[in-house]
């Protein structure tokens, strides 16, 4: 008859000991690795904060790929259409008037009347030039996703009616222009005259207008 082999019984696991100068020498070592650490995400933060110089990502110290080159430039800052001067201004009128005849008249181009005219030389209107750029720029600015979803709201109630109320105003800016889709005209309304002291300064010529020199 076999004999029985007694299954071996479980045995604890002791705890190893690490003798206390290895063990001083770990954390030591731990300590050193997490001040390093520390360390460079402040560097990685200060870095990310400040701008960048001459046009190179502050990464690219850390030589990290795609960080470096230039950052992306911010586009220019629009400028009133009637500061503009040669070919800059005829281009930003070619943009406005393909933004005017595209979209503004075929939406918003109500029916051409005695108290809604209209001026198919309108370019030659400074002050609807103007008037029409801004409301131009309002647009772009308002349908910009940063703006919400109430962002053309805003435009249609701050921006569009008030513009095309004074454009189309029956004694505005066109009011001698076509009032009737069958009679276009086009005609510049003269301007108020300088004010009487500017005509007066102009009259006096620039060495009298000049205040007296005290005397001695």
């Amino acid at each position: 008859m076999s004999e029985s082999v007694d299954p071996v019984p479980d045995t604890e696991l002791k705890p190893v000991r690490v003798p206390d100068p290895h063990l001083e020498g770990i954390e030591a070592s731990v300590r050193r690795l997490m001040e390093q650490s520390a360390q460079q995400a402040q560097q990685l933060d200060h870095l990310a904060s400040a701008p960048a110089l001459g046009g190179a990502s502050s990464f690219a110290a850390f030589g990290m790929p795609g960080f470096g080159g230039p950052g992306p430039t911010a586009p220019p800052e629009p400028r009133p259409i009637l500061e503009l001067e040669g070919e800059e201004y005829e281009d930003e009128l070619d943009a406005l008037s393909d933004w005017v005849d595209d979209f503004l008249l075929p939406v918003y181009g109500a029916e051409v009347t005695t108290a809604a005219p209209w001026c198919l030389q309108w370019q030659e209107h400074d002050d609807v030039v103007a008037w029409l750029h801004a409301l131009w720029l309002a647009y772009q600015q308002h349908k910009d996703p940063e703006a919400g979803l109430s962002g053309l709201f805003v435009w249609h109630r701050d921006c569009l009616t008030h513009a095309i109320a004074a454009i189309r105003a029956p004694g505005g800016p066109l009011s001698a222009c076509m009032t009737s889709p069958d009679r276009p005209a086009h005609r510049i309304l003269p301007g108020p005259p300088p004010s009487a002291r500017t005509e007066k300064a102009n009259a006096a010529g620039p060495a009298e207008s000049l205040p007296d020199e005290p005397t001695s």
